[in-house]
């Protein structure tokens, strides 16, 4: 009884083997080629720098840039701006995969091609900017007050004491100090002198 039903489940695993594999195969496109787009046009890097800038949209002053391209890289091409100056691209990672840059900077093949028009996208809305709260900002503002402030005030003048010379009476007469100071003189000498009569 297994030997007969063997070769029917042999068959069976094979037949889901091939259907899976040609379900994969019918699900891919062989006609996408791998670097260009639906239009057929497809962008080179030609510059001599090492890489360029991809932006959001085609300016260099308004859009932020989302990816960079390697110098020699390829992308498909899907328009260009109005004057011709941008072209847009696709590039996974960016917004809507698509991507601005900035055409001397590549080139387009096959040339002879042409590129539609595309509108550019909207400008960026800028970060918000931090706002100050008006209530909490008053408390630190400090008025100046209309006082002056301290000065240095000198101090006062020193009083200086003054004497005044007072004179003595004229009725008494001074005797001179070197008067007393000879009178003194000569009595020692008096005194010596007897000191040396009487020792004999």
């Amino acid at each position: 009884m297994k030997r007969i039903w063997f070769p029917f489940i042999t068959l069976f695993a094979f037949w889901l083997f091939f259907a899976s594999n040609s379900t994969i195969v019918q699900a891919q496109d062989p006609t996408a080629t791998p670097g260009v787009s639906s239009t057929g046009m497809f962008i080179t890097v030609i510059t001599d720098e090492p890489q360029i800038n991809i932006r959001m949209g085609p300016s260099s002053s308004i859009y932020p840039v989302v990816g960079i391209l390697l110098q020699g890289a390829t992308a498909p091409a899907l328009g260009r701006s109005q004057g011709g100056d941008w072209i847009q691209i696709e590039f996974e990672g960016a917004p809507f995969n698509k991507g601005w840059v900035y055409s001397p900077l590549v080139q387009v093949s096959p040339q002879g091609g042409t590129l539609l028009i595309i509108e550019s996208p909207p400008t960026p809305v800028p970060p918000a900017t931090a706002t100050i709260d008006l209530t909490l900002a008053a408390q630190f503002v400090i008025v100046p007050t209309t006082t002056r402030p301290p000065t240095f005030t000198p101090p006062p003048a020193l009083t200086t004491l003054t004497y005044t010379e007072v004179s003595s009476p004229s009725t008494t007469t001074s005797v001179p100090l070197g008067i007393i100071i000879v009178a003194f003189a000569i009595l020692g000498v008096i005194g010596f002198l007897l000191s040396l009569i009487t020792r004999r």
